[in-house]
């Protein structure tokens, strides 16, 4: 995953409070009661084609994937389907996702690693995880969270410019922010924080124009330029 930029939108300056516990868990009190079994918008049949279809996700859309896996998934569903089906044949059904011919390499050397290493099963532990050609932390997170329902953080942009904007925690890369909510956010929320904040980003807490006057959570953000209702 690229490094993410610590962008000024983002920043929460000296002046700027910080959300306390009581606000924090105010946060996510108010994203459980409005939806409390957030799902991933990736489309999957399995662990094995989670781990393909966010490998994938990297600069690119989950609608993008999910069309270009559409008819993919009808026939792989295994890396033994992977390997017969074959990198050019891959890259004929990925072909409309950004650096799909990187992306397709790294499946298929992800594929043969899991048949000869992994007896053709996903690793459940993000250290395993990560020697996949393909996969960093953020891939790791996801597949461990949605599949297996570990409480891990996944740091997309978007979840890295909610928590910068907010409050809730500050930092100029992934791990960093990844690492502080996992030390505040209350337990009993951690293993849906990844989705409520990912999709709060992706839908209200945009990066140009944060729909503040629509945000249920505005009154526990730290956010000074905050946009009013047009």
């Amino acid at each position: 995953m690229a490094e993410l930029k610590y962008l000024p939108e983002h920043k929460v300056t000296p002046r700027q409070r910080k959300l306390k516990p009581a606000q924090i868990e105010a946060f996510f009190a108010t994203l459980h009661h409005l939806d409390p079994e957030p799902q991933g918008e990736l489309d999957y049949t399995n662990a094995y084609t989670l781990l393909v279809a966010v490998a994938l996700s990297a600069q690119a859309t989950d609608i993008g994937v999910n069309k270009a896996t559409k008819k993919l998934f009808q026939i792989v569903s295994t890396p033994e389907d992977m390997l017969e089906l074959g990198e050019a044949r891959l890259k004929d059904h990925i072909k409309t996702i950004g650096l799909f011919n990187s992306k397709a390499k790294n499946v298929i050397a992800a594929a043969k690693i899991l048949v000869s290493e992994f007896n053709s099963e996903v690793p459940t532990d993000r250290e395993a995880l990560e020697t996949l050609p393909g996969v960093g932390r953020k891939t790791a997170n996801v597949v461990l969270n949605l599949f297996f329902g570990q409480p891990t953080i996944a740091v997309d942009t978007h979840l890295f410019r909610v928590s910068n904007r907010t409050g809730m925690a500050a930092g100029t890369t992934p791990t960093s922010i990844e690492k502080q909510l996992e030390k505040c956010i209350p337990k009993q929320y951690l293993l849906h924080a990844h989705h409520w904040l990912i999709l709060h980003g992706r839908y209200i807490c945009k990066a140009r124009s944060p729909e503040c006057h629509r945000c249920p959570v505005a009154d526990f953000c730290c956010f000074k330029g905050k946009i009013q209702a047009p």
